[in-house]
């Protein structure tokens, strides 16, 4: 089986390392999966213009979406620096556990958010009618549900290229959902 290195700035094009110097600036560091996605000339920025493209949705809310997506798609890459993300965006622990299983007790519109991307994504996309219908009631609007769906599409694009990949995951571990629970 080919394994994946996780490229260093010198062995990225002058396009993607000109990214991975904004990302040093802006993050600290750059991230494992984002470097990975360097192996393609393009695919860094592209993957960078979608994950930071105007929304509806506000930052609190795309992690929601994250994830639940990321747990649905077993993601560990991604689960781990979402976690991270969800409580630099104010969720508790207890929260983000909740995020993951696809509800939020603790907020009836999050509750509806997170259960529609977790519908979603188990279902390929054909959201059952009785939680699109939750979501609409609980607030939520077409441009929301577009919104969501496209924030959907892009974690499922980070979770593929780790699961394929496999690159080193740089943020604090996530731990399985059923290990916590037990």
């Amino acid at each position: 089986m080919s394994t994946f290195n996780v490229p260093k700035r010198e062995e990225v094009s002058a396009d993607n390392q000109a990214i991975f110097d904004n990302l040093q600036k802006a993050v600290g560091f750059v991230p494992n999966l984002f470097a990975t996605y360097a192996h393609s000339e393009n695919a860094l920025a592209n993957y960078l213009t979608l994950q930071n493209a105007k929304t509806s949705l506000k930052a609190k809310e795309k992690e929601v979406v994250n994830l639940a997506v990321s747990e649905v798609n077993n993601c560990i890459y991604c689960l781990s620096a979402h976690t991270a993300i969800g409580k630099m965006n104010g969720f508790t622990e207890e929260q983000i556990l909740e995020l993951r299983d696809g509800n939020a007790s603790f907020d009836n519109k999050l509750d509806a958010l997170a259960r529609l991307a977790k519908n979603l994504t188990e279902n390929r996309g054909a959201a059952d009618d009785a939680v699109l219908e939750n979501f609409f009631n609980a607030g939520w609007t077409k441009e929301n549900l577009v919104d969501t769906i496209v924030l959907v599409g892009d974690k499922t694009i980070s979770n593929y290229l780790h699961k394929t990949t496999k690159v080193p995951v740089d943020f604090p571990v996530a731990q399985p959902l059923n290990a916590i629970e037990a």
